[in-house]
């Protein structure tokens, strides 16, 4: 079932030569219109990669929020009456890439560091801006922006330019930079945080890089993690992660099995050292002694390496995948284990949740999407459709059904991009999928249309327990709607915006594709404006239409572009 990795059609082809590959469609058809390729992004520097190799490229799109009028080199405080909490509101000094700067407020106890000056271990320096789009920059930092990485550098692009090189490339001299989160409701302070190949973790002001984007940093602050007795080779950050609701906190995850609770506003340089993990299939949460010390948790979530984490939209919950095949769900302040199941074969490799915290999705090794529900605390539907690993998933939040018959229901729509080069387009129909009926008395299942939970082994699992996988022929099945090849290179990763699906492939070359017209999709979002946002943390993915082409009682065709 599983299918090896970094195979598929025209595979080891460069970046630069996806959009010109043989056999790549400008577009693909779904039955709410045409997805069309507006511009892609890429790199024009000379990767190294002499930091263990070549690096898997991961994407992130950072909403900056207008800049208050009132500020200035000093921070200024939002009014109280507005309601939004703006990414990075407080502009903490001028941007000028030759002069150190210090952080009052969240980060007035870590270190400044000169535009120039080498800081940790991670060897932090850049390249002079690339390309001609500085002229079209907005320099107050407004707009929609890309963050990805690539060998030994990480890029900053404007997503509503054309230009297709970055603005800005950060490059680092003793280690890669493997993975990156942006915090849009940041008060202050640095609001991107970087995981690097040594393990290090970087932080930095989104805002302030854009304010001059042909120099070095303004600042960038080095945490520590502790643990130095743990092995180099067995503790590079997978995933990093804001934390929702919680102001400043983030957590890293790593190779060997650990995640690190982190706190902007404290020193990220003090001496932090954790137990030594005795049982290492055990889960175990250990603190720091020490007030004044960050990290400020340690948890040992499982053997071998987890390979990404996600918070529910609340902050309340946090999954991870790993190396054993596990999906785990805690609640992050209790510091519990609420449930995990496992995949169908070999590791799982991403996660999401759903806009409203009711489902999450899985894909891994064993070439599957899984969608797991929160209430029921097990897996409540699996898609097959791609034909190798599955390496990125995520929720359209933006989506809505076409109109059809007017029937009230909840529709999902998702997606998944695999090391087939496929980009997957799925519907989930709660009230419409097929799922099975089982009989004491029958060697085989039957099925009927209806809740899950209403049809199937309604039992939920008991708190704090791994459940093992259950058999696929009792697990309702989704099908895809649409298959379309999209890179010639394995891809890593995908973003839904208000306008347009975004796809990153391995070798950091980026695609913007174009949702349809407004008059074919009836949404009533300004398609002449594009500027993007990010989608309310209250919105729930329902609808008052029925969209016929997300039955799953009898699956359609896919829809292969």
């Amino acid at each position: 079932m599983a299918g090896a990795p970094g195979v598929g059609p025209g595979a080891g082809a460069g970046a630069g030569g996806g959009g010109a590959a043989a056999g790549l469609k400008t577009y693909f058809k779904t039955p709410e219109g045409r997805y069309k390729l507006r511009y892609e992004k890429t790199h024009s520097a000379v990767l190294h990669y002499s930091h263990g190799g070549k690096t898997v490229s991961q994407l992130t799109v950072a909403y900056l929020k207008e800049k208050p009028a009132s500020q200035g080199s000093q921070p200024s405080t939002p009014s109280s009456s507005s309601g939004m909490r703006s990414a990075a509101a407080r502009l903490l000094g001028t941007g000028n890439g030759s002069k150190a700067l210090s952080f009052g407020g969240g980060n007035g106890a870590n270190r400044a560091v000169a535009g120039s000056s080498r800081i940790g271990g991670g060897g932090l320096g850049t390249s002079t801006g690339l390309g001609g789009s500085q002229g079209a920059t907005n320099y107050d930092g407004k707009g929609t922006y890309i963050v990805f990485n690539a060998a030994d550098t990480l890029f900053i692009s404007d997503l509503n330019s054309q230009e297709k090189d970055p603005l800005k490339s950060i490059h680092f001299s003793n280690s890669n930079p493997l993975c990156h989160a942006f915090d849009p409701e940041a008060k202050e302070g640095h609001d991107l945080i970087i995981g690097m190949g040594s393990g290090d973790v970087y932080s930095m002001s989104l805002r302030q890089q854009l304010q001059d984007p042909g120099r070095k940093p303004v600042a960038a602050l080095h945490y520590n993690k502790g643990d130095k007795d743990v092995s180099p080779n067995g503790s590079r950050c997978t995933s990093v992660a804001w934390v929702p609701e919680r102001e400043g906190i983030f957590v890293v995850s790593h190779s060997d099995g650990n995640l690190y609770v982190y706190d902007k506003n404290k020193d990220g340089n003090t001496d932090c050292t954790f137990p030594a993990v005795k049982d290492q299939s055990q889960f175990m949460v250990a603190h720091a002694k020490s007030s004044k010390s960050n990290p400020v948790a340690r948890w040992h979530i499982c053997q071998g390496s987890i390979n990404a984490i996600s918070f529910s939209p609340d902050g309340a919950y946090l999954a991870t995948v790993g190396r054993d095949g596990y999906l785990r769900v805690f609640d992050f302040s209790k510091e519990q284990l609420i449930f995990g199941g496992r995949s169908y074969y070999g590791a799982l490799l991403c996660c999401t949740w759903s806009s409203d915290g009711k489902y999450l999705l899985t894909g891994g090794e064993d070439d599957l999407v899984q969608v797991w529900g929160m209430d029921d605390r097990k897996i409540v539907a699996w898609g097959e459709g791609h034909n190798s690993w599955v390496s990125g998933v995520a929720f359209d939040s933006y989506w809505s059904p076409p109109s059809s018959d007017g029937n009230g229901e909840n529709v999902y729509r998702f997606g998944s991009v695999g090391q087939d080069t496929q980009l997957l387009l799925w519907d989930l129909a709660l009230d419409e999928i097929v799922v099975p009926l089982r009989h004491p008395s029958s060697a085989s299942p039957t099925f009927s249309s209806g809740s899950p939970s209403a049809h199937w082994d309604n039992a939920c699992p008991p708190t704090g327990v791994l459940q093992p996988s259950p058999r696929m022929r009792d697990v309702p099945k989704l099908s895809p709607l649409v298959a379309h090849r999209v890179h010639a290179d394995p891809l890593s990763g995908l973003v839904f915006t208000n306008e347009s699906i975004l796809t990153i492939c391995r070798e950091g070359l980026i695609k913007i594709w174009v949702r349809p017209d407004q008059s074919e999709n009836n949404q009533q979002s300004n398609s002449s404006e594009f500027v993007l946002g990010p989608v309310s943390k209250d919105r729930a993915i329902t609808s008052s239409n029925k969209a016929s082409s997300s039955s799953f009682k009898k699956p359609s065709s896919v829809l292969v572009t």
